[in-house]
């Protein structure tokens, strides 16, 4: 009877509780999930399939936090470490200003021990003075908690700081699992479930929009997952300040938190249950990203038909995830992105970061 009223709820676009996510979890009809993950996202894009033309800028690999979770980081003096300086930006930023319609650079990086906030304040300065049209995204809650406690400042007060430097959204990542139990496991010395929440309102109250995200397929339980869902959807309903989600599916490889729990990356079969059954909970957020840099390509456009209404973007260089053996390529192009959402028969519009259109011809926003 509950998987019944469960199902009626879904297919009719009615808010779900963890009993009814729970039942639609464990009764695994993979056909039934897509259906109404479809419709849901119908009721909210129509047949539009979005993406952007963006540039990722992985500032440094070398960090304090050392997560078991994470393939990327190194600790200071690895002879694996970066750190990109100002000569480095510059000459990343020459060859983002060849990229027709640019309109996202995407700032992400590790927890430096050594660096202060200001260099991170400059470089989105030096973004945004390079490349004044261009929406400037950077920086995890992860990383504004860190920029926080290393200047002994309120989030609030670096949210600010970055904002008037030119910052204008924050992506999503960092959240994990939002369960204190799985992150003294899988990220110990990252920011709290508490912190993470409360960075993104923080956000929110300041018109910064976010992203929102959830890495599953290591430590956590089912119903840790749909918690997490959960929890993402109060946020929401207080600040409307999510535009958009993503999930992570773990990648194992070359991380110490494999090698302990024996971890193997989850099949396709769970990433588009996963995602069609976020859809559906999370049914006060209007975009969901299929990321094809964690998915790969074909099943990235398969999750077009499981609820996902955007393959994100161009990338230009991602290291993060290729860190933990992704096999993606690090860059696509605009052309690729238009042919798989035309394969999947919907109509591909390119976004800004904040899903503003961007018409066909001369690159101009149209609300």
């Amino acid at each position: 009877m509950e998987i019944q009223t469960a199902r009626e709820k879904a297919m009719a676009g009615e808010r779900l509780s963890l009993a009814d996510a729970m039942a639609l979890y464990e009764e695994n009809d993979l056909l039934f999930l897509a259906d109404a993950a479809r419709r849901a996202k119908e009721r909210k894009s129509g047949k539009k399939v979005f993406y952007t033309v963006n540039r990722h800028i992985n500032l440094t690999n070398i960090c304090s936090s050392n997560c078991p979770l994470c393939a990327f980081q190194v600790e200071e003096g690895d002879a694996r470490g970066f750190t990109l300086e100002k000569a480095d930006i510059e000459r990343i930023l020459a060859d983002a200003k060849q990229t027709k319609n640019l309109s996202e650079v995407h700032i992400v990086s590790a927890l430096h021990p050594d660096k202060p906030f200001f260099y991170y304040r400059d470089i989105v300065q030096m973004v945004k003075a390079a490349l004044p049209a261009v929406d400037v995204k950077a920086f995890t809650p992860v990383e504004i908690v860190n920029f926080a406690k290393l200047e002994h400042r309120s989030v609030e007060a670096i949210l600010r700081e970055l904002k008037e430097a030119g910052l204008v959204s924050l992506p999503g990542g960092g959240a994990e699992i939002l369960s204190d139990r799985v992150r003294e496991i899988i990220c110990p010395k990252k920011a709290t479930r508490a912190e993470w929440i409360e960075t993104m309102k923080t956000a929110h109250r300041l018109n910064i929009r976010t992203n929102a995200s959830m890495m599953y397929g290591h430590v956590e339980t089912a119903e840790e997952r749909i918690e997490h869902l959960l929890a993402l959807r109060d946020i929401q309903d207080e600040t409307g300040g999510f535009q958009a989600f993503m999930l992570f599916p773990f990648h194992p490889a070359h991380t110490k938190l494999a090698e302990e729990y024996e971890i193997t990356r989850a099949g396709s079969w769970e990433d588009l249950k996963m995602l069609a059954l976020s859809r559906l909970v999370l049914d006060n957020v209007d975009h969901f990203k299929a990321f094809w840099v964690m998915l790969t390509l074909p099943i990235a456009q398969l999750a077009l038909g499981f609820g996902a209404d955007d393959l994100d973007g161009t990338i230009g260089e991602e290291k993060i995830i290729h860190a933990a053996g992704a096999k993606t390529g690090t860059g696509i192009t605009k052309a690729h992105l238009r042919t798989l959402i035309k394969e999947a028969g919907y109509l591909p519009v390119e976004r800004d970061t904040f899903y503003h259109e961007i018409a066909a011809r001369g690159g101009e926003k149209t609300e």
